[in-house]
């Protein structure tokens, strides 16, 4: 969410914003907040008066009484108590005026960084960098779900059963691999200075409307029935969340933390073969990590942040790639976004296995994260990042440590989490 005061000064550039992603039906949004903006402002400006003027009524009656002027001192206080009933109107108009304008506020877009390539959608995300050699094998690679069968890892049809379309139960030497993935990430981020967290899987409905725009609470989240509670699609939700209403010291900052979660997703609409298994299911685990820091520090932040998750991928054998995300592509409320792709020698192609995010003050705003520093208060920058999510971790690590015979290579790294094992076979 932006500020309202930059809203009010440079309407032109949330309204090029807006344009550069493609959102051109809520341009009519800036001149309705603007309008409705002035008008909260004119309704304090009224309110404020009156309440000077009861201040100074007030002393008025105070001396009138002193005097013996009781008439007198009697008809201020009628007039004092019509000052009050249309300053009780005034605050009732003020907050349904604000109300307003911070749900118009809420959809408007942030502010891009400048060096987001402009496009539509992600299609038209641009590749920075590759790390790793891709390599396809002279063997064919079954479909992730049937070398996991293969090995007694996967039970699909019992989920089914037990649950619907979008679980699964995850089996002997897979299931241990799951853990082995989850701990492996949660040392490697330990070691790079993060504090390891648990955090609620549930958060209230303020924190998540501070987190996420509505649009993708609707297509995300799953609530609570008949609770004011969400279960959260990630653990970035509740680590963000738990700075909320707070004032932070300056001298405390950066917050680096990495927290282990399951993750609840709704995962609305069809998709595609590639897409279904492991890819795209309403249950799963994962590490994060999260940064609260200086709005000077954030993009350092966010090049060491999905830094993090290339590293990762290749100290297990994994070729990745980064992709900057284009304009059209970015939820609402992030600045700046970095997707890590994994290599699928299955496709021959990379897919998404994490995103790291910068979302300037929008967060720190809606949630009133503040810093106290030596020349004021101001908002923190607040980022994202998965370390990974086994799932789509799983499909990599299957596909691209394969065997010709049906075996999975265990490489170096993981093998202290698998019981010294070199193979899954």
């Amino acid at each position: 969410m932006i500020d309202i005061k930059f809203l009010r000064d440079n309407p032109e550039a949330v309204r090029e914003n807006i344009k550069k992603k493609f959102q051109d039906n809520k341009l009519p949004l800036v001149d309705e907040v603007i309008t409705l903006d002035a008008e909260r402002r004119s309704i304090q400006q009224q309110a404020d008066q009156l309440k000077a003027d009861r201040n100074k009524l007030s002393k008025q009656i105070g001396a009138l009484m002193g005097q013996g002027k009781k008439d007198e001192a009697e008809e201020i206080k009628k007039q004092v108590a019509a000052n009050a009933e249309r300053l009780a109107e005034l605050d009732k108009q003020q907050t349904e005026l604000e109300e307003k304008v911070t749900k118009i506020m809420m959809v408007i877009p942030n502010i891009i960084d400048p060096s987001v390539p402009i496009g539509k959608d992600d299609s038209e995300n641009v590749e920075v960098q590759r790390y790793g050699e891709p390599v396809v094998p002279d063997f064919e690679i079954p479909y992730h779900t049937e070398i996991m069968e293969k090995l007694q890892g996967i039970d699909l049809d019992s989920a089914r059963r037990v649950a619907g379309n979008g679980f699964y139960y995850l089996m002997g030497d897979i299931a241990r691999l799951h853990s082995a993935v989850i701990s492996y990430a949660r040392d490697f981020m330990i070691d790079r200075g993060f504090t390891y967290c648990v955090p609620p899987f549930m958060i209230r409905s303020n924190v998540v409307t501070g987190v996420m725009s509505f649009a993708e609470m609707d297509a995300m989240m799953y609530k609570i029935e008949g609770e004011d509670l969400y279960l959260i699609g990630t653990s970035e939700h509740s680590m963000i969340g738990k700075f909320i209403d707070q004032i932070v010291k300056e001298e405390e900052l950066p917050y680096t933390l990495t927290s282990y979660s399951p993750c609840f997703r709704k995962e609305k609409g069809a998709h595609g073969l590639e897409e279904r298994g492991v890819y795209r299911i309403h249950q799963f685990e994962k590490q994060e990590m999260i940064v609260v820091c200086k709005p000077e520090e954030s993009p350092m932040w966010f090049d060491k942040l999905w830094q993090n998750t290339v590293d990762l991928f290749r100290s297990l054998d994994i070729p990745v790639r980064t992709l900057e995300c284009c304009s059209g592509d970015l939820a609402d409320l992030k600045v700046k976004s970095v997707d890590v792709e994994a290599w699928s020698p299955r496709q021959q192609k990379y897919f998404e296995v994490g995103s790291c995010s910068n979302l300037g003050d929008a967060q720190a705003r809606r949630l009133k994260i503040r810093v106290d520093g030596p020349n004021g208060k101001y908002l923190a920058h607040t980022l994202n990042n998965t370390v990974v999510a086994p799932p789509r971790m799983l499909i990599a690590f299957l596909e691209n440590n394969l065997n010709a015979d049906g075996s999975v290579r265990i490489p170096e790294k993981l093998r202290p989490y698998m019981g010294g094992k070199t193979l899954i076979n």
